[in-house]
């Protein structure tokens, strides 16, 4: 053997030490992309925890008394487990070495987790997300209960009691919630069955809303617009107050009680009443009784256009 020949095998046999890249990127791509299979007993009425920090949760009501959890876990992720009792039940995505949920650090490090969930139907829901889109499909009967940071947040259920908490995420609530409080910074509010109570919160988001008969519905803005549509019960009450956004509702030509509504430096126009302009200084304001009932509606805006329709 030469020494041309025995530098070459020699280079053969280093060869298989240096590790292929097409083999390192298969390797990190199966970790990346670890599947999701679990399953655990619950009753019809559990109530299920579910947080997630980065990618996505979808959660789906079905008639079996189980809870399953499908998906892709992300890299950096503490490996996944359902835990807690058939009443009480947690799945909570967590990076690798926290000590708790708001650990930024390996949050950041965290790749993003899909999780798909079949809960019981008539199940409560408690969920947390952060830069992950919420959707809730199916839930019949159970209380739901939403913090998300800028995800948005799509709930189609029947539900006792509806509370959303929401930074920059937009809020889509479909179904029918008897109770719902709703609440977000930047993003929109579309909620067209609301039941007979409802508090909404927002303060540069749209607001879309419809239903009743409400008991009491209140209703904030700060700069963006509002279209509510619906009826006041015998005895309910309706306020709304918005600073710059422009304000249109509309009530059904049976509707009674006093009404009340003003705006200081924006346009008013009512089907209900004729409105009046302010004898001291700018502003307009509109007081009348519609019907016999009980019922109040108190409307207010700083500089937003004011219109107030009647609903064949």
């Amino acid at each position: 053997m030469n020494e041309f020949e025995w530098r070459r095998q020699l280079r053969d046999l280093r060869q298989p030490l240096r590790p292929r890249r097409d083999l390192w990127t298969s390797i990190e791509a199966a970790l990346a992309d670890t599947p999701i299979h679990l399953h655990h007993d619950a009753t019809a009425a559990a109530h299920i925890s579910i947080s997630n920090v980065k990618g996505s949760v979808t959660v789906i009501g079905w008639d079996r008394p189980e809870v399953e959890v499908a998906g892709q876990l992300g890299e950096g992720a503490r490996p996944l487990a359902i835990t807690g009792s058939d009443a009480d039940l947690a799945v909570k995505v967590e990076p690798q070495g926290s000590s708790g949920w708001f650990n930024w650090r390996g949050d950041n490090a965290m790749a993003p987790s899909s999780l798909e969930l079949h809960v019981p139907r008539g199940a409560s829901l408690e969920i947390h997300v952060i830069s992950a889109p919420l959707t809730v499909d199916g839930i019949d009967g159970g209380s739901i209960v939403v913090n998300t940071v800028s995800g948005k947040a799509r709930i189609n259920a029947r539900t006792p009691s509806l509370k959303i908490d929401s930074i920059s995420g937009g809020i889509e609530q479909a179904g029918h919630a008897e109770r719902a409080d709703l609440q977000t910074v930047s993003g929109d509010i579309l909620a067209p069955a609301l039941g007979s109570e409802a508090r909404l919160q927002t303060v540069s988001g749209h607001v879309q809303a419809a239903g009743g008969p409400w008991r009491k519905l209140t209703l904030s803005s700060v700069s963006g617009d509002v279209q509510l549509a619906g009826k006041l019960a015998s005895d309910g009450h309706l306020g709304i107050d918005s600073m710059s956004g422009d304000v249109q509702l509309q009530l059904p030509a049976d509707t009674t009680g006093a009404l009340h509504a003003s705006s200081f430096s924006g346009d008013l126009r009512s089907d209900f009443g004729t409105p009046q302009k302010s004898g001291h200084g700018p502003g307009v304001t509109l007081d009348t009784r519609l019907g016999t009932g009980r019922g109040r509606i108190d409307i207010e805006t700083f500089s937003g256009d004011l219109r107030i329709r009647r609903q064949d």
